[in-house]
């Protein structure tokens, strides 16, 4: 009811002259959230169903966000908003789950992997227990499964096999019929994510080639090489996906490069954007934050989301990697260049990623 008495005119004004704001929902979420957490209306909560152990560093949790989210593509990402020690922290992950279960069941899940000193990742394996919940974004990015049933190879490291997960279930069931391989690539086999779910696909899917290698316990022949590539029938004619570390993306592309497969059929999603190296002598400057009359003086190729942090500001953000643009803001005047493009912006108005824009010189935020 709340959700369809918004969009009307007497409820916004009611909600000035009750509470002097335009948004009564933000009013009643504390009223709502203590009823149900998921009935918050300014953001989506997920509640957290089960969490289950796949390797020593790795756990998936299983979701239940909110009826009114709206479901996602098999391949894509999610950011979801934590409460730690306090502060709301956010960070993305993939969905390892499948569009299928989500509409059979309401869930979704992700996969996290551990990272050595990483506060989020940390926090939510010792912490993060069935009952809690958090905050979830809309699904987005664009590693999608093809239209058309094609042959398709995926080259795979580590946690890197979670959206790819998402795909070879989907395809699965929907009967895709074209041959698909995937080389996955782990330090050792007690590493190895979802051997179960991989070894089920393999076994019912006859389309599923699935080979394994263990770079840490079978020497340099399990890393990925020309011979690997060699063994894959047909692969200049095959789609190309790409998940994993950096090391092995751009190992992956390079081989996949010296075939002149063209860069329209390999796709990749990455752990962390590639960064373009940048000019530092042009770098930095004075960053005023228009809104809140804010002025900060920057140094170096520091992005402006981190200037806006240090400053005391709480933008909104989601993957701090310039793919869900969950970040984006108004620039009204001066000058920053893009971290991933190395591309130089115009000197008027337009929309940035505060994420991977550094100021180069004075710079006016809508912020």
């Amino acid at each position: 009811m709340l959700a369809q008495l918004q969009t009307s005119g007497a409820v916004h004004w009611l909600g000035r002259q009750l509470f002097n704001r335009e948004d009564p929902a933000a009013f009643f979420d504390p009223l709502l959230e203590r009823i149900d957490p998921l009935l918050a209306r300014q953001t989506i909560r997920a509640r957290v169903i089960s969490v289950t152990d796949e390797t020593p560093d790795t756990k998936t949790f299983v979701l239940e966000p909110a009826g009114r989210w709206q479901g996602f593509r098999a391949g894509q990402h999610i950011a979801l908003t934590l409460e730690i020690n306090g502060v709301r922290r956010t960070r993305t992950f993939s969905l390892s789950g499948t569009p299928a279960q989500w509409r059979q069941n309401g869930t979704i899940a992700v996969t996290v992997k551990r990272i050595q000193g990483g506060l989020v990742t940390g926090w939510m394996h010792e912490c993060l227990e069935p009952g809690a919940t958090l905050s979830v974004s809309d699904a987005f990015g664009d590693f999608d499964i093809p239209d058309v049933a094609e042959p398709a190879i995926y080259i795979v490291g580590g946690s890197g096999i979670t959206p790819v997960l998402s795909h070879l279930e989907t395809m699965a069931a929907d009967g895709y019929r074209a041959p698909v391989t995937l080389l996955y690539y782990v330090r050792t086999h007690q590493d190895i994510i979802a051997r179960d779910r991989l070894e089920a696909l393999a076994q019912h899917w006859p389309a599923l080639t699935l080979k394994t290698f263990t770079t840490e316990t079978a020497g340099d022949d399990q890393r990925l090489n020309e011979h690997q590539l060699d063994q894959v029938p047909g692969l200049n004619a095959r789609r190309c996906f790409l998940c994993g570390p950096e090391g092995l993306m751009d190992l992956a592309g390079d081989l996949l490069h010296r075939r002149n497969i063209p860069e329209d059929r390999i796709h990749c999603t990455r752990f962390s954007a590639p960064i373009v190296e940048l000019n530092g002598d042009n770098l930095g400057g004075q960053v005023q934050f228009a809104k809140s009359g804010k002025r900060t003086d920057s140094l170096g190729d520091a992005s402006i989301l981190d200037i806006a942090e240090a400053s005391g500001l709480s933008p909104k953000h989601g993957c701090r990697m310039g793919i869900c643009h969950q970040c984006s803001c108004r620039k009204t005047s001066g000058t920053v260049v893009n971290r991933l493009t190395g591309k130089t912006s115009g000197q008027g108005e337009e929309t940035i990623q505060l994420c991977v824009s550094v100021p180069a010189g004075a710079v006016s935020i809508d912020l």
